[in-house]
């Protein structure tokens, strides 16, 4: 009898450690603004929860609790909704569906085909919350990456894995050349993460800017502005996920999100409206907190891996270059290039602004002699733009400064230098050659005079036309 009362017993014990933990259903009782308060609920912040009235089902992510209280936000529009609604926690909503079958679409932040081109037929999930990896032991920037602009592939070179700042107002042309970049980088593969701009923007971004041959190769994810602004934060982790997992597979990934600001402003939405107090012109901490924790999954990977070369557009209101989210990313990127509405104005494309612009890579990925010619012209054009208006009243005679005569007679060369076409590739080290070139030479030069392409003979060359719009 004993012997059958233990293996019950022992029965009991099995069962009792393999149950499976009750889902407590909770209700809805308010709905502020963009918050929405249950209670009954036992979940954890991040959570995704099901809120489920007569009429729709709504997602939502917890944001907060005090009390018996918990704090929601959905993930998509709510309207209608009615005090005593089922709030239902979910088991797992953080793994989206990934894999090689995403190249050349469209998704939105669920990962979601929005193209019309069917269903995805991946395989595989992704945690949008990334995996860690020891600073110690990432593999350090020592290789350059082509993005096939003249300017940052000459001045502000590029390395595999850094990751940079591209500062602009609106309308200065900074998707423009994101699409650029996209097109003629040499890295493997390219994830675009258009976050919060104009629904508007994404169409011409993907079928003007990018083209067919852009997007063959690329994997986009839109949250346009309209979007909740959870799920404008959820696409940007979404995209960084999409980088991370090519990155492990040892592939040279471009990662380039449009933009940073607009994900601060999704956090900004977040934490005001659970009651976090404002601190830098608007912007509460987390919003401090949550920049770099993005940021910092991008880069290179352990020895032997692979790398995520990444762009981040900030939006600076008002040309304003101590905008605090401007501020807090210039400090925790690896560079940042300043594009310049008055040299936009002046129809010089790309406009970016080499004297405000740096990458604090680019004396370990190039040559000494590569570095010295660099910094040579960006002298060379800082001394102008000190002297311009001396210059242009007639005030200064020529002789009087050997600099700044030489400065005189290199500016419109390395202007040239610095414009670029829409459609015109320069490579790496046709942009390297050129910069010696022009500065021993004196004289204008452009890929086509030169007749080179990856360093070799280039048949039937010719000039194209400066210049590109907006």
């Amino acid at each position: 009898m004993s012997h059958r009362f233990s293996d019950y017993l022992a029965d009991c014990e099995h069962f009792v450690a393999h149950a499976v933990e009750p889902v407590c259903q909770g209700r809805l009782t308010r709905m502020v603004g963009l918050t929405l308060e249950a209670v009954g609920l036992s979940v954890a912040i991040g959570q995704r929860c099901q809120v489920i009235d007569h009429h729709q089902t709504v997602e939502a992510e917890v944001v907060g609790f005090q009390d018996d209280k918990t704090f929601l936000m959905p993930v998509q529009a709510a309207h209608n909704l009615r005090a005593g609604s089922k709030v239902i926690p979910l088991e797992s909503a953080n793994d989206l569906v990934i894999g090689e079958e995403m190249l050349g679409r469209v998704v939105n932040g669920f990962g979601e085909p929005i193209d019309g081109k069917g269903p995805l037929r991946c395989r595989e999930n992704q945690s949008l919350n990334g995996s860690y990896i020891n600073p110690l032991h990432r593999q350090p920037i020592r290789e350059p990456l082509d993005v096939g602009i003249r300017s940052i592939n000459a001045m502000l070179t590029v390395g595999r894995g850094q990751r940079l700042g591209l500062f602009a107002g609106s309308g200065v042309g900074k998707s423009v050349l994101l699409g650029m970049m996209t097109r003629f980088t040499t890295a493997d593969i390219t994830i675009v993460g258009l976050i919060g701009e104009r629904g508007r923007e994404v169409k011409e971004f993907i079928e003007e800017i990018l083209g067919e041959e852009g997007l063959a190769r690329s994997i986009i994810v839109a949250s346009p502005a309209d979007d909740a602004p959870l799920l404008r934060l959820r696409a940007a982790q979404y995209t960084t996920a999409i980088a991370e997992y090519f990155r492990a597979q040892g592939k040279s990934v471009l990662l380039l999100m449009d933009s940073l600001t607009r994900y601060a402003q999704a956090q900004r939405e977040i934490a005001l409206a659970v009651g976090e107090p404002p601190a830098t012109k608007g912007y509460p901490p987390s919003v401090f907190a949550r920049i770099p924790q993005l940021v910092e999954r991008a880069g290179n990977a352990e020895e032997g891996g692979g790398s995520i070369t990444a762009f981040y557009t900030v939006l600076t209101e008002g040309d304003d270059q101590q905008d605090p989210v401007a501020d807090a990313s210039r400090a925790i990127l690896d560079g940042h290039f300043v594009l310049n509405r008055k040299l936009a104005e002046e129809g010089h494309y790309p406009a970016i602004d080499i004297e405000q612009s740096i990458s604090r890579v680019m004396p370990q990925v190039v040559s000494a002699e590569h570095l010295q010619v660099a910094q040579k012209a960006k002298q060379l054009w800082a001394t102008y733009a000190q002297n311009k208006d001396l210059i242009s009243i007639g005030a200064y005679q020529a002789g009087s400064n050997q600099e700044i005569d030489q400065a005189v007679k290199m500016q419109p060369i390395i202007r040239d230098f610095l414009r670029q076409g829409l459609k015109e590739q320069v490579t790496y080290e046709q942009s390297s050659a050129l910069l010696k070139g022009m500065l021993q030479g004196g004289a204008p030069a452009t890929a086509q005079q030169t007749g080179l392409k990856g360093g070799r003979p280039l048949r039937g060359a010719k000039p194209t036309a400066r210049g590109n719009p907006q």
